[in-house]
């Protein structure tokens, strides 16, 4: 869309002043974070997709810079520069522009996003139940009645990961890929097959590498064939990851049974108040167990709160978009001719902060509206 007339921005502001209206008569405050901002962190936390359409180019003094994809992030940094203390209880609201380059139905390449952060929340689930009524509440007051709520909960999966016996680094690998659903499964796979499994031209060097000094060994392959270093790797990180390949070479494979229910818990889906009967036959353990109670007093908040979950779906492989999410998911989609759209969507973030440089963990969620895509959607 090239633009808009002046009835067009006119109708916009309506929507999106009782949108706002809701936030802030909740008690979160309206900032304005920056546009430009740095990339790193959009390039290194966000999805794919994200990432791929994110309009990036390098300021005077040689720093990658962005136009902001989303306002999540630029929340945060506001947080850090304005906040006494990061871990004190914080909510912000915000409305404004921001920059993808279109890939989608009703995504121009710049557009308005609404939204809210919830920083230290002492009440993390009901925090949770709490941010999704004022993203539904807010839809319906521009006047969106019909809607169809999904969600996930990546606490569920990284519970089950934590109880299957496997070697930390391993985890730490399929937390990584649990965005990107074919490597998660060839990694899987691999972990399965056992030694010596995918042998590949490099299988010389990692054998070379379980009997010596791994750094050593890379710095002398490196200086013998004049490679040049790329991908923002030192060497010291080439020797971690070549020491990590030569481990697995002597790990016993994973017991196909566990990567199994890996597999089948990844495949469960359904109306989300039914769902535990699915988790139930999941060979899960403790920590398992103890997600699947919090996933429940989730779903008991949303109750309090006037929601009604049986009118939800559940699905454990939902949230592979966005790669700093930890916890509960959802996303809020309208039917148009087109096929569904995504108007609206949010969820835990815990990590994000202090991978932003907060010097403790800041519990955090929030939600984002596409108020372009809600427009349209009503028009």
């Amino acid at each position: 869309m090239a633009g808009k007339s002046s009835a067009e921005r006119e109708a916009l502001e309506r929507q999106n002043v009782a949108l706002m209206a809701v936030f802030e008569r909740s008690g979160f405050d309206h900032i304005a974070p920056d546009i430009i901002q740095p990339a790193d962190i959009f390039l290194e936390r966000s999805g794919e997709d994200i990432r791929a359409r994110t309009f990036v180019f390098t300021d005077p003094s040689g720093a990658e810079m962005c136009l902001r994809p989303d306002l999540t992030v630029p929340a945060c940094r506001y947080h850090l520069s304005h906040a006494e203390n990061p871990a004190a209880e914080r909510r912000y609201c915000y409305l404004g522009p921001a920059f993808r380059f279109p890939d989608e139905f009703l995504s121009p390449q710049e557009f308005t996003q609404a939204g809210l952060e919830w920083f230290g929340a002492p009440e993390a689930i009901a925090a949770e139940a709490r941010v999704l009524k004022l993203t539904i509440s807010a839809l319906e007051a521009a006047g969106l009645s019909r809607y169809r709520v999904s969600f996930g909960d990546l606490g569920l999966f990284s519970a089950l990961l934590e109880d299957t016996e496997m070697p930390e680094r391993w985890r730490q690998r399929l937390r990584h890929h649990f965005w990107r659903p074919h490597a998660f499964r060839e990694l899987l796979d691999s972990f399965c097959a056992g030694r010596g499994a995918k042998r590949t031209s490099v299988s010389p060097l990692v054998d070379r590498a379980a009997a010596g000094d791994t750094l050593a060994i890379v710095e002398a392959e490196i200086e013998s064939r004049k490679l040049p270093l790329v991908g923002g790797r030192d060497l010291p990180e080439i020797a971690a990851r070549l020491a990590n390949k030569a481990a697995d070479r002597q790990e016993r494979p994973l017991a196909l049974p566990k990567a199994n229910t890996l597999n089948a818990y990844l495949a469960i889906s359904g109306e989300a108040s039914s769902i535990d009967a699915q988790f139930a036959a999941i060979n899960g353990g403790a920590r398992f167990t103890t997600a699947r109670e919090t996933y429940a007093k989730r779903l008991y908040e949303m109750e309090e709160l006037g929601l009604n979950p049986r009118r939800f779906h559940f699905a454990a492989g939902f949230g592979r978009e966005l790669e700093y999410y930890t916890g509960f998911t959802f996303q809020i989609e309208a039917d148009t001719p087109h096929g569904p759209v995504a108007v609206a969507g949010g969820g835990r973030y815990d990590n994000l902060l202090s991978d932003m440089g907060a010097p403790v963990t800041v519990p955090a969620v929030g939600c984002a509206i596409h108020t372009d895509r809600l427009k349209a959607v009503l028009a």
